[in-house]
């Protein structure tokens, strides 16, 4: 029954802002793009807003995961749309945003430090009074850098955290499971080919109907001269990732591990069931320490939910939209 509420719920949202279409925008940043002589790269964003003033000062960034592009949160942005400024970047080497000239420049500092100038530039536009974020995956990583920051480097603290599917600790079973199809020069005869053939390693994202998995793809094609598909992304991407160890990425999680200790947001944790990247064990550990993540667990999905869903959506936009407690950061 509150399953099929929800689901009303949504619809009817979704009936109502299904006009609502993003803007594309851009931001400068530091460090050389591809084929340029000038230090510095451009990052686009698709901003959405629904709430009838462009200033509003509720401002909500959605970070998509490792391979793909910020059209991935259209459906969430919809249906948050009527309450902040959503804004879904294309971290560099993805959708709209510009490739880097150094491909081992493709990591999370370089991401989160892209995020800083984002933040800037929409600060500096319209003033933000309450900043929340939302990230998949590597979006979740780079929040994590940009939640830990201290006081005055942000235009505002980041008020509510919300980890899809990532953790300090990463499974390195499902590290070597990315490997072996990141970067791959795939080219497809159709957007349908496409959809068939990305679905054959996307099936923990859970279940979509033929509609939603389409939606989903689309955005992460790009025609080539010769007539074909390619995927959005930089191939390139795949090279710091392949150049990462288990002694490095061991390394790297005793520093996540330091970063999410010095979180002051509110954090909520999204964990698909099935998930081979985040663990139960950290899960129970991000909710002993630091900011005590809550935990909503989906059942019938890996790594990692899509925010597609119904219930998925919904998770995220209570925690978002809910009262802000007496004393809460």
């Amino acid at each position: 029954m509150i399953y099929d509420a929800t689901q009303q719920l949504l619809c009817e949202l979704t009936q109502a802002t299904s006009m609502i279409e993003p803007r594309l925008n851009y931001v400068s940043c530091a460090g050389a793009a591809a084929g340029t002589a000038e230090d510095g790269h451009r990052m686009a964003y698709w901003e959405w807003n629904a709430t009838g003033n462009p200033q509003h000062p509720h401002v909500v960034v959605c970070v998509h995961g490792l391979s793909r592009q910020g059209r991935d949160f259209d459906t969430l942005a919809r249906a948050l749309a009527p309450y902040a400024r959503v804004v879904c970047p294309d971290v560099v080497g993805r959708g709209e945003s510009d490739w880097l000239a150094d491909p081992m420049q493709y990591e999370v500092q370089r991401y989160a430090g892209d995020m800083l100038a984002l933040l800037q530039q929409l600060h500096q536009q319209a003033p933000i009074d309450s900043l929340d974020w939302v990230g998949t995956s590597m979006g979740g990583l780079i929040g994590m850098v940009v939640s830990s920051l201290p006081s005055g480097v942000l235009p505002v603290p980041v008020r509510r955290l919300v980890l899809n599917d990532v953790g300090p600790a990463i499974e390195w079973s499902a590290l070597e499971r990315i490997g072996e199809y990141l970067g791959a020069p795939l080219r497809f005869d159709s957007p349908e080919q496409a959809a068939a053939q990305l679905w054959a390693t996307s099936t923990s994202f859970g279940p979509h109907t033929p509609e939603q998995w389409m939606a989903l793809t689309r955005p992460m094609l790009r025609k080539t001269p010769q007539g074909q598909y390619r995927l959005h992304y930089d191939p390139a991407i795949a090279q710091p990732f392949g150049a990462l160890t288990r002694e490095a990425a061991e390394k790297g999680e005793a520093l996540l591990w330091q970063l999410y200790d010095a979180i002051g947001a509110q954090s909520l944790v999204l964990r698909g069931a099935q998930s081979d990247l985040l663990s139960v064990a950290t899960v129970q550990a991000m909710a002993s320490r630091g900011p005590k993540a809550r935990c909503v667990e989906f059942a019938g999905v890996g790594h990692a939910p899509t925010l597609v869903a119904a219930d998925q959506v919904e998770a995220v936009r209570q925690f978002l939209l809910a009262p802000q407690q007496q004393g809460s950061a």
